[in-house]
C-alpha cells in the first residue's frame, strides 16, 4: 500500500507536467527508488545514516539545480520578448500609430500566459520537492528536512529560494503588467502601477499571474488571512487550468443562513460572559462558579462537534433545526433558571447551548457546496461573522441593565441574555425553514475530483509511514518493483487507503510531529483567550470595581479588534514575513501578555491590565491565522473530507483548552479570589512556553 500511494502521487504528478518541459520537473520516480535503496543498503550494512544523508543531499541539490537553470532560462527568454515588444511599442508611440496597439496587447498577454506556465511548473516542483522531503523523514524516522532547509534555505547562493520564492519572476511580472498598463486607454491619466494607490489593472492575464504568484509564495490578502481562520483545506497540487462546474449544490440564501448561525451562536456564547458571575452568585454559589456556566457550552460542545460533522455526510437542513431548536431550549431554561432558584437548571440549559453549537456544518456547507470562486470569500464571512458575534455578545449583555416582571417572570441583567437569545434563535428557525435549500448529496461522489483518492493513497503513506521504516519485507519488495514498472496503483490499492480518516484514534494516527506542534499550539492560544475572557467580571470586580456595562466595553472592545488586526495582518505583515516567523513571534509575544498579567509585588492597576490582555488577545489573533494556513499545509488531505477531518480536529482542540480553562476558573476559585489571577495563568504560562520550544524544534519543517 505504501508503495502504491507513492506510485499514484507521481503518476498525478507526471499526468499534470507540461509535456514539453518534462525533461526539467523534479524525477520525483527516481529519487522515490534511491530512498527504497537507502533503506535496503541500511539494513544489511553498506550505508550509514550519515551517508546516506549526504548522499541524497548532493541528489537533491542536483534536482534542484536542474529545476532552476531552466527557469533562468525561461525567465531569459520571456525577458528577451518582452524587451523586443517595448521596442516595438516606443516606435508605434513615436509613429503614433494607435491600430496596431490592440496586436500588441495580444503579444504581451500571450508572454503572460507563457509566465503562467512558467509559474505553473514551479509550483509543481515545490509541491514534489515537499513530497520527497516527507517520504524521507517519514522513511528513515529522523529529520532530513530540518537539516536540508537550515543549511540551504539561508545560503547566500540558495537555489532552493528560487524554486519556493520565485526570486527574479517579480521582475518579468512587473514588466508585463507596466506595459499592459500603459497600453491601455486611460483617458490622459499618467498613473502607473507603482503609483499609491495602485492603478488597478482589470486585464485577466494579470489577474490569473498575480494569483499564481501570491499561491506560490503564499503571499495574502485582508480576505485571504481572515479566511484562513475558517481552516478549510484545499488540494495541494496545482491544476492547470481553473476549471470549476457548477453542480447546483450552492445557494446564496443557504449561505447567508449558515453565517447567520455561525454570528448567534457566538453571541450566545459571549453574551453571558458579563454577567455569568453575578447569575452564579443570585442562586447562591460562588462568582467563580461562573467558570462551569461558561465552561458548560464548551464541554457540550466538544460532542456536538462529532454527531454534527457526522450528520452533515447526510443532511444540512435537519441538523441545523435541530440546533435551532436545542439552542431555543437551552437558552429558554436559562433565563429561567433565575425564578426557579436553580443553578442546575442554569446549567443544563448551558449545556443544551452547547450541544446546539453546528459550527461544523457551517464549515463543512462551505466546503463542501460554495464554488471555489467565491469559497474564499465565504470564509472571510463565516470568520467575521464569528468576530462579529464575539463582539455584540458582552456589547450587548452591556444594553440589558433593567429590571422587571412578566406573569412572575423575571426579566434583568442576569436573565435577559438568555431571553434575548431564545427569541433570536426562534426567529432564525422561522427563515431557516422557509428559506434553507437542501443540496444533493447524492452529486458528492461525483463531485470530488478522481485524482483526490490518489492523493489519499499518498497521503497515507507519508502520513503514517512504516512502522520499521528501515526494515523492507519481500513483499513490500516486489510491490515496490512492481511500481517501477509503471503499475498503476489507483485501482487497485486497498480501499481503506482512499478513505477519510473514520474515527478520532485512526484521525490522530495521520497526525505528524509538525501537525501536533500545531495543535498544541492552537490548544494554547484558545486556553490563554478563555483564561482572558472568562475570569474578566471576576477579576475586574475584585480588583477595580468595574460594573457589568464596563466589562462588556472591554470585552466587546477586544472582540472590535478582530477584524482591524486581520487587516494589518493579512495586507502587510504576512506579505513582508514568512509564516513560520510570524508565527513564533506571535507565540511571544503572547508570553509577554501572560508575564505582564501577573499580580506580583506593585498595586495592580486598570492600565496593567488592560494592556496585558490586549497584547494576549491580538498576539493571539495573530497567532490563529498562522497556524491555520501552516496546519492546513502540513496536514494530510485524507484530514480534508469526512467526519473527523482536520477542521473538527483542531476545533477539538480548541473546545478542550476552554472546558480546560473554564475548569481551571472555578477550581481556582476555591482558594480565594485573590489568588484567582495568578493561579489560572500559570497553566497559560507553562502551555505558552512549551508550545515555543516545540515550535522551534520543528520551526524547519515549516518551510
Amino acid at each position: 500500500m505504501y508503495c502504491r500511494a507513492m506510485v499514484a502521487f507521481g503518476k498525478k504528478l507526471k499526468e499534470r507536467q507540461i509535456q514539453e518541459w518534462q525533461g526539467y520537473y523534479i524525477n520525483y520516480k527516481l529519487m522515490k527508488k534511491k530512498v527504497r535503496q537507502y533503506a535496503q543498503q541500511i539494513q544489511v550494512g553498506t550505508q550509514d545514516r550519515r551517508n546516506v544523508l549526504k548522499d541524497f543531499s548532493r541528489m537533491l541539490d542536483h534536482q534542484i539545480e536542474k529545476i532552476v537553470l531552466f527557469l533562468l532560462e525561461q525567465q531569459g527568454r520571456l525577458a528577451s520578448r518582452i524587451a523586443k515588444l517595448g521596442e516595438q511599442q516606443e516606435a508605434l508611440q513615436q509613429q503614433q500609430d494607435i491600430s496596431k496597439l490592440s496586436e500588441l496587447r495580444e503579444a504581451y498577454r500571450e508572454v503572460g500566459q507563457d509566465l503562467l506556465k512558467l509559474l505553473y511548473f514551479v509550483e509543481l516542483n515545490a509541491v514534489g520537492l515537499r513530497k520527497i522531503l516527507k517520504k524521507f523523514d517519514k522513511r528513515f524516522g529522523y529529520r532530513f528536512t530540518d537539516y536540508y532547509v537550515k543549511t540551504r534555505a539561508n545560503h547566500p547562493y540558495s537555489q532552493l529560494q528560487q524554486v519556493f520564492k520565485h526570486v527574479g519572476i517579480g521582475a518579468v511580472v512587473g514588466a508585463i503588467s507596466r506595459n499592459l498598463a500603459e497600453l491601455e486607454d486611460r483617458q490622459g491619466s499618467y498613473l502607473s502601477i507603482y503609483d499609491q494607490p495602485a492603478l488597478p489593472l482589470q486585464d485577466p492575464t494579470i489577474e490569473s499571474i498575480k494569483a499564481a504568484v501570491d499561491r506560490l509564495s503564499h503571499s495574502t490578502n485582508f480576505l485571504h488571512f481572515l479566511a484562513q481562520h475558517a481552516f478549510i483545506l484545499q488540494e495541494e497540487l496545482p491544476t492547470p487550468v481553473e476549471e470549476e462546474v457548477d453542480d447546483g449544490r450552492y445557494h446564496f440564501i443557504s449561505l447567508l443562513l449558515n453565517l447567520a448561525n455561525t454570528f448567534l451562536y457566538m453571541v450566545n456564547t459571549y453574551i453571558i460572559v458579563p454577567t455569568a458571575d453575578d447569575y452564579a452568585m443570585s442562586l447562591g454559589a460562588a462568582a467563580t462558579v461562573c467558570g462551569v456556566v461558561i465552561g458548560a457550552m464548551a464541554v457540550a460542545q466538544v460532542f456536538s462537534s462529532v454527531y454534527f460533522s457526522a450528520w452533515s455526510n447526510k443532511s444540512y437542513f435537519r441538523p441545523l433545526v435541530f440546533s435551532s431548536i436545542v439552542l431555543f431550549l437551552g437558552n429558554t431554561m436559562y433565563a429561567m433558571a433565575y425564578d426557579m432558584n436553580s443553578i442546575a437548571i442554569l446549567l443544563i440549559g448551558r449545556l443544551l447551548c452547547g450541544f446546539g453549537s453546528a459550527r461544523a456544518v457551517n464549515r463543512r456547507y462551505i466546503s463542501d457546496c460554495v464554488p471555489m470562486r467565491i469559497r474564499m470569500q465565504a470564509s472571510a464571512g463565516f470568520v467575521s461573522a464569528s468576530a462579529l458575534g464575539m463582539a455584540c455578545g458582552p456589547a450587548l449583555a452591556g444594553l440589558f441593565q433593567c429590571h422587571f416582571k412578566v406573569f412572575n417572570i423575571t426579566f434583568n441583567q442576569e436573565t435577559l441574555p438568555g431571553w434575548a437569545m431564545a427569541v433570536g434563535w426562534f426567529l432564525y428557525l422561522i427563515w431557516l425553514w422557509i428559506s434553507f435549500r437542501e443540496p444533493s448529496h447524492e452529486k458528492e461522489a461525483s463531485h470530488m475530483p478522481k485524482e483526490s483518492n490518489e492523493e489519499s493513497l499518498q497521503t497515507d503513506a507519508l502520513e503514517n509511514g512504516l512502522k520499521q521504516p528501515l526494515l523492507i519485507s519481500l513483499e513490500e519488495k516486489n510491490e515496490e518493483e512492481n511500481g517501477d514498472q509503471e503499475f498503476d496503483g489507483s485501482e487497485e490499492a486497498s480501499e481503506e487507503s482512499r478513505q477519510p480518516a473514520t474515527s478520532i484514534a485512526s484521525a490522530y494516527r495521520l497526525l505528524t510531529p509538525s501537525v501536533k506542534v500545531q495543535l498544541l499550539i492552537y490548544f494554547m492560544l484558545k486556553y490563554a483567550m478563555e483564561i482572558l475572557l472568562s475570569e474578566s467580571s471576576v477579576i475586574t470586580t475584585y480588583y477595580f470595581g468595574w460594573s457589568t456595562t464596563k466589562v462588556a466595553i472591554f470585552l466587546a472592545s477586544l472582540g472590535l479588534t478582530v477584524l482591524p488586526v486581520n487587516i494589518i495582518v493579512g495586507s502587510y505583515i504576512s506579505n513582508m514575513f514568512e509564516d513560520r516567523q510570524i508565527l513564533l513571534a506571535s507565540e511571544v509575544m503572547v508570553l509577554i501578555g501572560i508575564v505582564l498579567s501577573f499580580h506580583l509585588i506593585i498595586p495592580y492597576s486598570v492600565a496593567q491590565y488592560v494592556s496585558s490582555g490586549l497584547i494576549m488577545f491580538v498576539s493571539a489573533e495573530v497567532l490563529e491565522g498562522v497556524n491555520l494556513s501552516l496546519l492546513s499545509r502540513v496536514m494530510s488531505s485524507r484530514l480534508s473530507r469526512g467526519t473527523y477531518n482536520g477542521g473538527l480536529l483542531s476545533t477539538e482542540a480548541g473546545t478542550i483548552a476552554r472546558v480546560i480553562a473554564d475548569g481551571t476558573i472555578t477550581l481556582a476559585g476555591y482558594l480565594g479570589e485573590s489568588r484567582l489571577l495568578n493561579i489560572t495563568l500559570i497553566p497559560s504560562l507553562v502551555i505558552c512556553i512549551s508550545s515555543i520550544i516545540a515550535t522551534i524544534c520543528t520551526y524547519n519543517s515549516l518551510y
